[in-house]
């Protein structure tokens, strides 16, 4: 056995050994979809404020509000406030376990960046951190949802147990103030409007300080919060329209794509466009043993074991500190680790493939003069409905477990603009260049040297899916991998997939952006 083949044989270990410590670990991780959902929740409920003249039940709203929004969005707060107790369970007994198993102090083994159990202790610890808010946050929302369907005596318990759950805190004093408006006899706290102020969002701050104003009697106050309420809800309808309208019409036209393309294999079969790609080979020079290097040190290894490792300790030796960045520093973070990995990977996919030059016709092929954006476009619209009904499923899977991407939630709270083009700039940009480059100009036709072309789609999007390493993703994300992997095969076009999939993170950071700012 060659020293080359040991040195490979050991980074696959380490860094398959890292994938499965993080496919584990986020496998009691909660998703942000649920999050996602209460964002969206707060749209509908600020929209639902509308004031059209001449309209009393306008069809837009019917159609994006329901019914009922108020009963609807309780059910979804307390759905998510079960998931994210039975969650939060789940990770105190998981971070108990860990700290009686962990190593005593001085003891040299596993510890340090090797021992799966240091690395989990702190992530486990800021998860707790950012649900004990979320938490907190679910019963101050619910209650107001309560009271405002005039369950006032479940809304009083609502309170009363974020009260108790959190005394001392500023959750506690919020709730305070709650129960005290909406007691029989209205008791108006001091710094009642500050705390509502700070400590609620959106509908609920709005709909708290209308309260306090009619207890109050401002009317003064209450008439510049109902214009600005009015604002809100216009705002709102605009935002849902985007979130919900865009993709729906989007996922219409993808099912007619997705259907055509059924119907086309089953009236042309070989002559189809889903039966072209059986002839669609590639010749390649290089053997299993490249294909292997490439993927686990020019990808696996950078991303997984060496970026992490370092990275943080360049930066502080800088005099610096990842964990104090604020949203801007963050997203600079998140771009320069990305930038690091692709120039790391592209680096080696150059030195691994050098001595094969010059490498057969179709290798990387970039054709600009041609209908890669059709391909794009198209491939965009047929991957939302089959992402979608695949996500249902999944949901029905994971029930609001198994991680999610950490620059989604970073996204959501970006309302800065600078760091938004940021997050765009990795997400859109250099995430859809450098993985499909890896993934579909390189991983995938190399496979097709062994295994026919569907086979090669699906393993290459596989790897692709388990590569985001959030065990609730893989499966949404191999269908999209698939779809990405069919776009390149039959246009043979690495803009083509790169379109796709820089349309696809960009709806999808767009999304956040928007349900963020509500």
């Amino acid at each position: 056995m060659t020293p080359k083949r040991i040195i490979l044989i050991l980074l696959t270990g380490l860094a398959v050994a890292k994938l499965l410590f993080s496919l584990l670990f986020s496998v009691n991780q909660p998703q942000v979809q649920s999050r996602l959902q209460l964002y969206q929740t707060n749209l509908i409920l600020q929209a639902a404020e509308l004031q059209i003249e001449g309209e009393s039940n306008p069809l837009p709203l019917q159609y994006l509000l329901g019914e009922n929004p108020y009963s609807k969005a309780q059910e979804q707060y307390e759905q998510a406030e079960a998931e994210i107790r039975r969650n939060f369970e789940q990770l105190e007994s998981q971070l108990k376990t860990l700290l009686e198993t962990a190593p005593v102090a001085g003891d040299p083994q596993l510890v340090g960046a090797d021992n799966p159990s240091a690395e989990a202790q702190p992530r486990l610890q800021n998860v707790l951190v950012e649900m004990t808010g979320l938490r907190a946050e679910i019963g101050l929302n619910k209650g107001i949802l309560q009271a405002k369907q005039e369950q006032v005596q479940a809304a009083q318990g609502s309170w009363e147990e974020v009260m108790m759950t959190y005394p001392r805190s500023h959750w506690e004093a919020t709730a305070e103030v709650l129960m005290g408006l909406w007691s029989a006899a209205p008791l108006i706290a001091p710094d009642a409007e500050r705390l509502i102020q700070n400590h609620l969002q959106g509908w609920f701050r709005d709909e708290s300080l209308s309260h306090l104003y009619q207890v109050q009697g401002n009317n003064t106050a209450l008439a510049m919060l109902a214009t600005q309420r009015q604002q809100a809800a216009e705002q709102a309808l605009l935002k849902l329209t985007l979130i919900g309208g865009i993709p729906l019409l989007g996922g219409i036209l993808g099912v007619f794509i997705v259907v055509g393309l059924i119907i086309q294999l089953i009236l042309q079969k070989e002559r189809s466009l889903l039966a072209g790609t059986q002839n669609a080979l590639w010749e390649t020079p290089w053997d299993g043993e490249t294909i292997w290097q490439v993927l686990i040190v020019g990808f696996f290894f950078i991303s997984q074991i060496l970026l992490p490792e370092f990275l943080p300790l360049i930066v502080q030796g800088m005099g610096l500190d990842p964990l104090s960045f604020d949203l801007r520093g963050k997203a600079f973070y998140v771009l320069t680790s990305y930038v690091l990995m692709m120039v790391g990977g592209l680096a080696v996919l150059y030195l691994s493939l050098k001595p094969f030059f010059p490498l057969p016709e179709g290798w990387f092929k970039v054709k600009w003069f041609s209908n890669w954006p059709l391909w794009g476009v198209g491939g965009y619209f047929a991957a939302i409905p089959l992402v979608v009904v695949i996500s249902l499923v999944n949901q029905q899977i994971w029930q609001g477990q198994g991680g999610s991407n950490p620059i989604i939630s970073l996204a959501l709270q970006s309302q800065d603009t600078l760091a938004l083009l940021i997050f765009f700039s990795t997400a859109s940009l250099a995430a859809p260049l450098f993985e499909e480059i890896i993934f579909r100009g390189f991983f995938l036709p190399s496979l097709t040297r062994y295994i026919p072309v569907w086979g090669a789609i699906a393993v290459s999007s596989l790897v692709f899916a388990i590569a985001h390493l959030n065990i609730s993703e893989v499966l949404p994300l191999t269908v999209l991998g698939m779809v990405l992997g069919f776009v390149y095969v039959r246009s043979r076009n690495l803009l083509a997939s790169i379109c796709l999939h820089s349309l696809w993170n960009s709806g999808t950071l767009i999304s956040l952006f928007l349900l963020g700012n509500s």
